[in-house]
This record gives C-alpha cells, structure tokens and sequence, in this order.
C-alpha cells in the first residue's frame, strides 16, 4: 500500500510540474521550449527527493544517450536535505556503538551532511581526530522504495515506440546499483583503503587513513583532515596551483590507466587542496573496477587520442561498446569518430576540451546506434568532472601530454604482468 501511494505521489507531481512546460514546448517550438521542460524535470527531481535526486545526478552523466543540455541540469541537482540536530545525532551515534561511545569525545552537531549522511567530529581514546560518515538511519528504506518505482517505471517506458533500441533498462539498473553502493558503509570503507593504497604512489595525493575498529555497518570512521576549505586553491600562488592540478590529474590519470579501480565522483565536495600543497579525495562510495580488458582499452584508446590514431580510437570505442543498435551505421560512426580524433589531436592544449570531445563522441554514439559500456562510463565522467577543476588552476595543462608517462606504466606493467 505505501509503494502505491509513493507511485500515486511521484505521477500526480510529475503531471503538475511537467505538463505545462510541454504545453510550451508545443508552443514555443523545441529550441526554446526544451531548456525550460529540461529545467523543470530537474526541479521536479527535488522535489520527489533524495533518492530522485541521486539518481538524476547519476543520469546526468550518460551524455552517451541524453541531450548534454539535459545533462548539465541534472549534474549540478544538490541534495536540500538538513543534516540531524544534535539530540537525534546522539540518538544514532548511542544506537551505532552502544557502551563505546563513551570511549569517543563526539561532537553531536554536524560537521557536514547530505540526504544519505552526517558527518561528526570526535577524538578517540589514542587521541586521534576522526571523522565519522554516520548513514542516516531513515534512508535505506526511502531510497529502495523509490528505486522500486523508478524500475517499474523504466520496464513501461522500454515498451515505447520513442525507445525502441535505447537499454532503458540497462541504464537504470547501472544507476540504481551506483545509488544503492553509496548506502553500502562496509564498501566504502574498503573503498577509502584501496584507494589511499593505490594513490600513495602519487605526489601529494592524500586519502584518509581508515580506522576498522571504530568502523560499524552505518557508520565510516576515518581520519580527520582539518582546515578543508574549497576556497585554498583560490589563495594560492600560480606555481602551487599549477602542482595542485598536476597531482590531480596524475591521481585520476593513475586510477584509469594503472590500477583500474576509480572514484567516479571528483566534484568540489570530494576534492580539496591544503595550504601545504596536498591534494585531498574524500567520499569513495561511488567507485568502480573496471575489468583488465576494459582498463587496457581505455588506456589504449587514449594513448591513440594523444598521437592523432583516430581509426584506432574509432575501433576501440566500438569494441568497448554495450551492442549496437539493430539500424547502426558503423561504417559511418567508424569514419566520423576517426575524424573527430584527428581534429582533436590538432588543437592546442587551451582549445581542447575533454568535455567538448566526449559532448561530441556521445552524440557520435547516439546517432549512430553504437551504445557505451556503463562500465567506461563513469569512469570517463570522473574526468570530465574533474576538467573544469583542473582548467581553474591551471588553463595550459595539457591533458593528453600529461597522460603519456601514465598511459605508458599501465599498458607496459599490464603486458608485464600478462
């Protein structure tokens, strides 16, 4: 009955909120009317909440199949979700750790939170500072319920003449299982530990030690890195900003090419820079392992991009691909996508842009009826995110130049290891 009324809730404010913007886009023609549907569909997320608005955040990145103007609209959906007063913070954390508790000197009032957890600040009985992620208690039930609804949804919406070809089923059951990983506590924990492993072979780069013992199934305690400010880089001089954006990208370079195993969600909230020149990453509850073969063809794809192969860059996005469409033109995507490399490859470190490039290589896809992996997917995105943020600290990196030495020790330590 609960699921009834929630399918009830979810359609009657989707008519209210969505109706007269198609009405308008009938009126004022596509061009002018589809920014503002595209607007409202993204405000109508908010309103369903929290579980709408992670997976709308987790929709906005397959510019493989959704208009980039849709796209921008729902990367930058914020949670509106107030974190826990400090009477129901004790009430969780006392329920977590029961009689040890009392071993932590807790600060019950929120350091930070969003619609899946709080963040607090303690002192264990070593005198360590630690930061404890703390699931909100009522969420589980809330985001299944509505992952539920959004399933259903989809199995309809696949039967539809319009999406005859598109994995509408595919692509939600990739973004239900990335918003139900991000409730998975144990997970990120191991995630965090993984990854701090993994990066300490990069300068500068600082993940926060994990503690086990303090860890619960609701709750990751970690060490607490103080003074974050998103505002560090922005003082700075040009010389500190400069190794900011190079052990940035070296870090997610090193992840994509190396190791294989990503963080997918390197905006602002999970990246920092300390005044002492490090680069910090938080938050590794969407994180991916990409399989060997898929790690040396992303890898093999961009060491191509950056010396101008663009017949093998084509094969390769084809190879890597989910299936094709039954009326794909893949001798035409073939030609195009080795064009768009070409072109690419001849641009100046200041004129290419990686978004631009993928915006383009998407629509490629699209047009053609060659689907992406959702596995390459978010892996890409974690790049494509973090471009904006490397461009700020420093407009003259050259991305692809910058890969080469990476791209290098992946694809040599794999054939070594093969």
């Amino acid at each position: 009955m609960r699921d009834v009324l929630r399918v009830l809730r979810v359609v009657v404010t989707a008519v209210v909120t969505l109706v007269p913007s198609l009405l308008s886009l009938l009126v004022r023609g596509r061009e002018r009317g589809l920014p503002v549907l595209y607007r409202k569909l993204a405000r109508l997320l908010m309103v369903l909440g929290p579980a709408f608005v992670k997976a709308g955040q987790v929709l906005g990145t397959r510019r493989d199949i959704l208009p980039p103007s849709l796209c921008r609209e729902l990367e930058v959906l914020q949670d509106s979700v107030p974190p826990l007063d400090a009477a129901r913070s004790e009430e969780v954390l006392t329920a977590i750790y029961g009689a040890r508790l009392s071993t932590l000197s807790v600060d019950f009032e929120p350091i930070a939170g969003g619609s899946v957890a709080c963040v607090y600040r303690a002192k264990d009985a070593e005198g360590r500072q630690v930061a404890l992620k703390v699931l909100r208690p009522e969420i589980r039930p809330i985001l299944e319920a509505d992952l539920r609804i959004m399933r259903r949804g989809a199995a309809l919406a696949a039967r539809l003449p319009i999406l005859r070809g598109v994995p509408v089923n595919e692509v939600v059951g990739s973004m239900r299982d990335a918003v139900l990983a991000q409730l998975d506590f144990p997970r990120e924990a191991a995630n965090l530990a993984r990854l701090r492993r993994d990066l300490s072979a990069v300068r500068r780069v600082w993940v926060p030690q994990v503690y086990p013992e303090l860890c619960e199934p609701t709750c990751v305690a970690m060490e607490f890195i103080p003074d974050l400010d998103l505002r560090t880089a922005a003082r700075c001089p040009v010389a500190l900003r400069r190794r900011f954006a190079e052990s940035a990208l070296g870090a997610i370079y090193h992840m994509l090419f190396v190791n294989g195993f990503v963080h997918c969600d390197l905006h602002p909230g999970n990246l920092y820079f300390t005044r002492g020149g490090d680069v910090v990453v938080l938050d590794a509850g969407f994180s991916v392992q990409l399989s060997d073969r898929l790690r040396l063809l992303f890898a093999e794809f961009f060491m191509n991009m950056a010396v101008g192969r663009g017949d093998r860059c084509a094969e390769i996005v084809v190879a890597s691909s989910a299936g094709l469409r039954p009326d794909a033109d893949l001798p035409g995507f073939l030609t195009r996508m080795a064009e768009l490399v070409v072109r690419c490859h001849g641009l100046s470190a200041r004129e290419f842009s990686l978004i631009a490039f993928a915006t383009e290589m998407f629509d490629l896809q699209r047009r053609h009826g060659v689907h992406a992996a959702p596995e390459l997917i978010f892996p890409l995105l974690s790049l494509l995110v973090i471009e904006g943020t490397i461009r700020d600290l420093d407009p003259d990196v050259d991305f692809q130049e910058t890969a080469k030495p990476v791209l290098n020790r992946g694809l040599f330590g794999a054939r070594r290891s093969g």
